[in-house]
């Protein structure tokens, strides 16, 4: 008999093949989502050296379109969004007025007025709610999409190649979106990902998915769940929501000044340029433990001589590397890739060292 909690969640239409594949589902954002199926680590190689996909299709998609729609996300998101030329991707911050970070989102220009949102699931209501408020001054249209797609990222080195192969499609270079038949159904293929490896998003008809996804695997593509997805970004250092950005943080202690624009007079410039120019206190910085040692998100950073100097916002066992890593906020001053801090894993004090972006190059 299911749980209050577990009826309250949301499943994405993958659900059985989940089940019956002997996945551990987990709630997650408001929905009973895989966190793993044979294994995190052999998922996680699965990427690195084939291909594997995810079931995402809990992000959430919003349609902006209309005369005035450039114009509107310029308003809302931090980067140039005119740079995006038809059938392109971005990458942006979604920022409230003190500049802290509502939600970072990819944008797809479908056509010259029409562009495709995709939120966090986790902030897809309240991403709705931000950008209906916004869009009362522009000739535009804000549609909740979410339920016209499911999402299945495919990525790793030969996952262009298998999935090619077996749809039978021309897919799109890296941050590009084309429309494509998928199951003889309209979908959209992105060249994009949040893994570090090649591979390609593909929002599909949810009536569709599950033959797309067991054809997929049939053609030796593996399946994969959160949990892999987790340590693959954290490899490349990508942050989530959540974890590396919230409201408080701007995107510049988080490292993500490169996709914030301020003369396009987005909401939150002024406070993100003044942050430019003077700096911070903290920054976001990767990290590796030297030895033993799992770091987890809101473990202490010390000093030299032990004092607390910043927090872990996500660390794991990296599987590529085979050592503890993560993500954590810092002072500034000991932000530079090589400085020796301790990271205190449940009272042990482990010795790390701060790195550089990517953990783990392609």
């Amino acid at each position: 008999m299911a749980t209050p909690l577990e009826e309250q969640l949301r499943r994405t239409p993958l659900f059985e093949q989940h089940a019956e594949l002997g996945a551990k589902l987990v709630p997650f954002a408001g929905w009973e989502m895989p966190v793993l199926y044979e294994g995190i680590r052999e998922e996680h190689t699965a990427v690195r050296t084939h291909a594997g996909m995810f079931d995402v299709s809990h992000m959430g998609e919003v349609e902006v379109e209309g005369p005035g729609a450039l114009a509107f996300l310029q308003l809302l998101l931090s980067n140039d969004v005119s740079k995006i030329a038809v059938g392109g991707a971005q990458y942006s911050c979604i920022c409230n007025e003190s500049g802290g970070v509502v939600d970072d989102a990819f944008c797809y220009r479908l056509g010259t007025d029409r562009f495709l949102i995709v939120t966090n699931a986790a902030n897809h209501e309240a991403d709705l709610a931000w950008l209906g408020r916004w869009s009362r001054d522009h000739d535009v249209a804000v549609r909740d999409v979410a339920d016209r797609y499911a999402m299945l990222a495919v990525q790793g080195p030969h996952a262009r190649a298998v999935l090619s192969r077996a749809l039978g499609i021309d897919l799109p270079d890296r941050f590009r979106v084309v429309a494509r038949n998928v199951g003889r159904r309209p979908a959209l293929i992105c060249g994009t990902g949040y893994t570090g490896e090649d591979g390609v998003e593909m929002l599909i008809d949810p009536e569709v998915a599950i033959p797309i996804f067991e054809e997929l695997r049939d053609a030796g593509v593996v399946p994969c769940g959160l949990g892999a997805r987790d340590t693959l970004r954290l490899e490349v250092c990508y942050p989530l929501h959540g974890n590396e950005l919230t409201p408080e943080r701007n995107p510049i202690e988080a490292d993500l000044g490169w996709c914030c624009k301020e003369a396009t007079g987005f909401i939150g410039s002024s406070a993100i340029a003044a942050a430019r120019a003077e700096d911070t206190a903290e920054r976001l910085v990767p990290f590796t433990i030297e030895g033993a040692g799992i770091p987890r998100d809101g473990n202490p950073v010390l000093g030299a001589q032990g004092e607390h100097v910043g927090t872990v916002t996500s660390g794991t066992f990296a599987p590529s590397l085979g050592i503890g890593a993560g993500m954590a906020y810092v002072a500034a001053g000991l932000a530079e890739p090589g400085t020796e801090v301790e990271i205190d894993v449940r009272g042990k004090h482990r010795p790390a060292r701060i790195a550089s972006k990517p953990l783990y190059p392609r």
